[in-house]
């Protein structure tokens, strides 16, 4: 995973650790890295962006403009190279998605194949996620938010780069409308503990678990199953779905 730069899509702001109204400069929890670009993807960024892209710098948003219609509105934060997010878009025409990410050639891939399809219902930053989540998106907005798959950054000393951390959860939780929910999924058990004590430490949340399965649930079958979890599937690796929802007013 990514957290998603800046206002054109060749550069990259700093992250910072979250507030409830900006986003301060701090530990960054991903490491941009140097890709080669396919002609999709390049396309993508040079085509579609200038449509679907977003920048910190177009400030606050108004979903209802940017969308030009009142919808569910879900964002996704590092969403890799697209795959689940632009299956979501497709399915669930009734909803709109913004995506986060801050590696090139995963937001061309993204924008080239949600040109391909003609999805109107997905729009894109290339920006850090605190600063996306801080500055631009309205409190009390989203539907839900998603993080699959984030950087679980196994070493200890590299723990404090781990994005799911209580500022951040607090941030989303005013991101959140009353009811919404805060989706996060791995494949490293540890992280997935993790989640747990910080989210069961957050005030305003409630797991959405059943007592059977808690703390975790059952993989929604909204959550598109990738090649790389399918792969880690057959390998015998765990994944850890954990589904808490904004309980206050």
């Amino acid at each position: 995973m990514s957290d998603s730069p800046s206002s054109s899509p060749e550069n990259a702001p700093e992250a910072g650790s979250a507030s409830s109204s900006r986003a301060p400069r701090g530990i960054k929890s991903y490491v941009l890295r140097a890709g080669r670009m396919t002609v999709a993807q390049s396309r993508g960024l040079e085509e579609v962006w200038p449509r679907l892209g977003l920048s910190v710098a177009d400030g606050r948003q108004s979903l209802e403009t940017l969308f030009g219609r009142q919808a569910p509105c879900v964002v996704e934060i590092g969403f890799g190279m697209g795959q689940s997010l632009v299956e979501q878009a497709a399915a669930h025409p009734e909803t709109d998605f913004i995506g986060i990410e801050v590696h090139a050639p995963g937001v061309g891939k993204l924008l080239d194949e949600a040109d391909k399809r003609g999805l109107t219902n997905l729009r894109v930053y290339r920006e850090d996620a605190l600063e996306v989540l801080g500055k631009c998106l309205p409190e009390s907005s989203l539907t839900g938010l998603q993080l699959f798959f984030p950087d679980p950054w196994p070493k200890k000393k590299h723990h404090k780069r781990r994005i799911v951390q209580p500022a951040f959860v607090e941030l989303v939780r005013t991101r959140l409308a009353p009811g919404g929910y805060l989706h996060m999924a791995t494949d490293w058990e540890a992280y997935a503990e993790h989640m747990v004590e910080v989210m069961e430490a957050a005030p305003g949340y409630r797991n959405t678990a059943s007592a059977e399965s808690a703390p975790y649930v059952p993989r929604p079958e909204f959550r598109p199953l990738t090649k790389f979890e399918s792969r880690g599937e057959k390998l015998g690796h765990g994944v850890w779905d954990l589904i808490y929802a904004r309980e206050d007013g």
